[in-house]
């Protein structure tokens, strides 16, 4: 096991997996589950099933959170241990699965962790001067601020759901004249595109999920003057269920962008600080028979990168309990097809998009389904995040 390489893109496994499948045995990424009502445990994904960690006596509890906190060797060893295991030329389990294997669509599947805090940044420089272009001037539409730390707010951990749950259209104020206010539903629901990543400690991210930060753009505009984003965002934060460790993206790291002005020596990454990571945002109406692809953008694009998060996270002592989560913030890249919201795809509804049925939309409607997807593409297998969807029902 010491010479073993979870990474090989030469390995298979005995449990089918197709070249274009989100979870081969180069991935193998963690969750919780529940094969029957009460009973949740930690799970690997491999192809369409679920393998039992907690059957083979790997890993016990009901949340990701203790795996977290003992450390990258800990996740390590255990990912090259089920790697092992799940191999097509290891007989052990192969021969003899009993019932640690699970079809996917025979288990429930749950929230990875007990989530403690929730940070959302703001991280796509193309996306923070979309906004500020459209926002405050297009002449200087970032923030002096911007170029120099990681923006970020705490977000609400209590309404943090599993992709699949339904995105009720939020209640708020909401005004015309920047005056005056009514209480009334959403008007302007939008998504972010983003990957969240889970944190372990101070120092260490254990990995990465895909997450839709739900907003309700009017309800933000009159309310995030002057302290950002409150009840726009609070309503539902979507993310998939499968965490994909920082290991399984190692052969993907790539350079990010180049940082002017220099970062200052705590936030400086002298390593490759992003990942060649692509996500695709698909949108389906109520009316129609299948989806339309809106956005395709990449994750090499992001100005901050997740290290650089953490980093300014804990600059100020602030502890990291393990199943912490952070949202990267928008995932923007430099082209209109590139943009990871709605503002941004339909220019704040001056540019409406048009779906392959004719519609047009600038924001979302009730009944709308949205599909976020992301992966990292090696040769003849694919590193994915899974899917994150939700459905827009009437407030």
């Amino acid at each position: 096991m010491a010479s073993y390489n979870s990474n090989d893109p030469t390995l298979k496994s005995w449990v089918p997996t197709p070249p274009d499948h989100p979870f081969p045995l180069q991935n193998l990424p963690f969750g919780i589950f529940a094969s029957r009502p009460g009973d949740p445990r930690p799970g690997v994904a491999i192809g369409d099933r679920v393998l039992d960690l907690a059957e083979l006596g790997l890993l016990e509890g009901d949340s990701l959170n203790a795996f977290m906190a003992q450390g990258p060797a800990a996740w390590r060893e255990l990912r090259a241990k089920i790697s092992w295991l799940l191999n097509a030329d290891n007989p052990e389990l192969r021969d003899h699965p009993g019932s640690a294997l699970h079809r996917v669509e025979e288990v429930e599947l749950l929230l990875p962790a007990h989530i403690g805090d929730y940070v959302d940044f703001y991280s796509s420089l193309e996306h923070a001067t979309n906004v500020g272009s459209m926002f405050r001037d297009p002449a200087n539409p970032l923030l002096p601020n911007w170029r120099w730390l990681p923006i970020g707010y705490h977000g609400k951990s209590g309404t943090i759901a599993l992709s699949g749950t339904p995105v009720r259209r939020p209640k708020g104020q909401l005004t015309a004249d920047n005056q005056t206010a009514v209480y009334a539903p959403c008007r302007r629901l939008d998504i972010e595109l983003e990957t969240g990543f889970f944190l372990a400690s101070e120092t260490d991210v254990f990995g990465l999920v895909l997450l839709n930060d739900w907003s309700a753009r009017d309800i933000q505009r009159w309310e995030y003057q002057p302290l950002g984003p409150f009840l726009a965002k609070s309503f539902l934060t979507s993310i998939s269920p499968w965490v994909v460790t920082l290991d399984a993206l190692q052969p993907f790291r790539v350079d990010g962008p180049a940082q002017q002005p220099a970062p200052l020596p705590h936030l400086h990454t002298p390593e490759p600080r992003n990942y060649d990571m692509h996500f695709e945002v698909w949108l389906q109406p109520a009316s129609a028979a299948r989806a339309t692809r809106i956005a395709r953008t990449n994750f090499r694009h992001m100005y901050w990168s997740m290290s650089q998060q953490l980093q300014h996270l804990t600059s100020n002592g602030a502890p990291v309990r393990p199943g912490d989560l952070c949202g990267s913030g928008t995932i923007s890249g430099p082209t209109p097809d590139s943009y990871g919201s709605l503002l941004e795809l339909a220019w704040n509804g001056t540019k409406p998009i048009t779906l392959d049925t004719g519609e047009t939309r600038a924001f979302l409607e009730d009944g709308d389904t949205v599909t976020l997807r992301g992966w990292c593409q090696g040769a003849g297998y694919r590193i994915g995040l899974g899917d994150v969807v939700g459905t827009v029902v009437p407030a």
